[in-house]
């Protein structure tokens, strides 16, 4: 049986989706940022979510910088999701914010359209869409689309190379608390092609929008391609409903662990933001298509010159 995915009317007031991130805290200057790694380590000591989940405070004891920061970043990877100690929450907030500031963000109106990068293709949506490679976590778009999974809290894998542990990284603890109050008011997981949003707290993007797109193993089917369609149009659907959102960059949904092939992927993405934007021509400023490796950018050059795009 179908599960009905939760409305946005249903969770906005929740998550305060409408009131902006304010961290009681400014940012934490370069040269603090050590210093707080090891606070929050110990810190983390004494919250019974992380000790439940195995952490044991002392353990940083004898790592260097780097390695401390991605002991803290493989803590908040495992925790599960928990009102955090005011204390706690403080020093993390300096801290990601500090970071944040400290790594360079892409103006996402700044990006060129297709149209500029690729004058040939005959996309017809090239003159509203933007191709980038790079970290998805450093655009500064309204919103960024985030591959989930069904449940819908992020990866506790810790390490893992996947576009919703870097999100969960980068945006702080406070958006898998987020999410957990959404999946906790829907009391089933995510359906697949759908998407819910939150606020993106230390990402340079407002929002996130989070989808669960199809996983494939073995032969592409007619299923997957209408579910992975699926989950493009709610993204932009539900992006609709946020009316300071005007630019939506889209990661590459299903394409990493999922097993969804790269070019068959990028056809469906284009082809449906092309849809889509042709239907609703003046609601977003520009959509983004995001790309991390070599693999990822040829499949979408392909896609994107080897002919018309059907509809």
């Amino acid at each position: 049986m179908y599960a009905t995915p939760l409305p946005l009317a249903a969770y906005r007031g929740a998550i305060s989706l409408d009131g902006p991130f304010r961290s009681d805290v400014g940012p934490a200057p370069g040269d603090r940022h050590a210093d707080l790694v090891r606070e929050a380590l110990g810190l983390l000591g004494h919250d019974p979510v992380a000790v439940r989940a195995g952490w044991r405070p002392g353990a940083a004891e004898r790592l260097d910088d780097m390695a401390s920061r991605q002991l803290l970043r493989a803590v908040l990877t495992v925790r599960e999701p928990g009102p955090l100690p005011t204390r706690t929450a403080r020093v993390l907030d300096a801290l990601l914010a500090g970071e944040r500031l400290a790594r360079d963000t892409v103006d996402a109106s700044s990006l060129p359209t297709l149209r500029d990068t690729l004058p040939h293709s005959t996309y017809r949506a090239a003159g509203r869409t933007a191709l980038w490679r790079g970290d998805i976590t450093t655009l500064g778009a309204d919103a960024i689309v985030n591959a989930a999974n069904s449940a819908l809290l992020g990866c506790f894998t810790q390490m893992h190379p996947c576009v919703d542990n870097a999100v969960h990284a980068a945006a702080g603890p406070r958006l898998r608390t987020d999410c957990h109050t959404v999946m906790s008011l829907q009391a089933h997981p995510e359906p697949t092609g759908t998407a819910k949003i939150t606020r993106g707290y230390h990402l340079p993007a407002r929002y996130v929008l989070h989808t669960v797109g199809p996983i494939v193993d073995g032969p592409v089917l007619p299923l997957h391609e209408r579910a992975l369609a699926s989950a493009y149009r709610a993204c932009l659907d539900l992006a609709v409903e946020v009316d300071a959102i005007r630019c939506v960059a889209f990661c590459g949904i299903s394409t990493g662990v999922f097993g969804y092939p790269r070019k068959p992927a990028a056809r469906i993405a284009l082809n449906t933001v092309a849809d889509w934007l042709d239907a609703h021509p003046e609601r977003f400023d520009r959509v983004i298509f995001n790309v991390y490796t070599d693999h990822d950018l040829a499949a979408y050059h392909e896609a994107l010159t080897e002919g018309p795009s059907p509809r």
